[in-house]
């Protein structure tokens, strides 16, 4: 929504998705949304678009309607992806990436920098007593995080200042056994302040490793320095 706000769009309408607009037929959801309730003159879609019960609608179907409903179909070819795979961009293609902790391809998919949001709440505090502080964020289960892992990226607070970080993503386990679900926790370089509560905005620009167990602590410490330092240095050579 805000990048379609910064496009210069004067309305958005958003149609709930739910059992019964899952179960239109596609002739009944044009006739109802895009004729009787918003009077379109123009639809701009991908080329292989479907829509409506079982995915029967599509680019024709559109055309067909139009020339009795008095609008215009525009279809726009798929983007290629820049890394040499037949396939276009797409939704899945960025999901199956990050899913792969490939945060540098799905940000080039999505021309910019994959962020995820939510409110920084009280953890174990296990990183400040380690030496590196983080901000526990707590993101909704409904949204793709990346593939377990460490990463370097951005940090934005409510106030729009922007931090280096690095980013763990996993279930900690040289401390936790089972943990039920992967954290996501932000060590802010160079940083020493209150982020209790505040909403955060995490970027994630590169993969450094993926997450393991270590030994002890000691050996922890010794990475998370390593991981802090290569962070560092990728995001100094990458930029914000």
């Amino acid at each position: 929504m805000e990048l379609l706000k910064a496009t210069g769009v004067d309305a958005l309408v958003i149609v709930p998705f739910d059992e019964a607009q899952a179960a239109e037929a596609p002739g009944s959801f044009v006739q109802r949304v895009l004729v009787d309730c918003l009077g379109t003159t123009a639809i701009v879609v991908g080329e292989d678009f479907h829509f409506g019960r079982h995915r029967d609608g599509n680019v024709d179907l559109l055309r067909n309607i139009g020339l009795d409903a008095d609008f215009d179909v525009e279809p726009l070819d798929l983007l290629e992806r820049s890394d040499g795979v037949d396939e276009p961009v797409s939704s899945t293609a960025i999901r199956r990436a990050l899913a792969g902790g490939d945060v540098n391809l799905a940000n080039d998919m999505l021309g910019y920098p994959f962020e995820v949001r939510g409110s920084v709440r009280l953890g174990d505090q296990r990183g400040r007593l380690l030496g590196f502080p983080t901000a526990n964020v707590e993101v909704s289960s409904q949204i793709c995080l990346p593939a377990d892992g460490v990463y370097a990226g951005w940090y934005e607070r409510p106030n729009g200042e922007i931090h280096e970080c690095a980013i763990n993503i996993g279930r900690r386990p040289t401390f936790y056994e089972d943990a039920e679900t992967s954290l996501l926790e932000a060590h802010l370089l160079d940083f020493d302040d209150d982020l209790y509560d505040e909403l955060a905005r995490v970027r994630f620009a590169h993969f450094l490793r993926s997450e393991r167990k270590f030994d002890g602590i000691d050996a922890l410490i010794e990475q998370l320095r390593s991981d802090v330092e290569s962070a560092r240095t990728m995001l100094i050579e990458s930029g914000p």
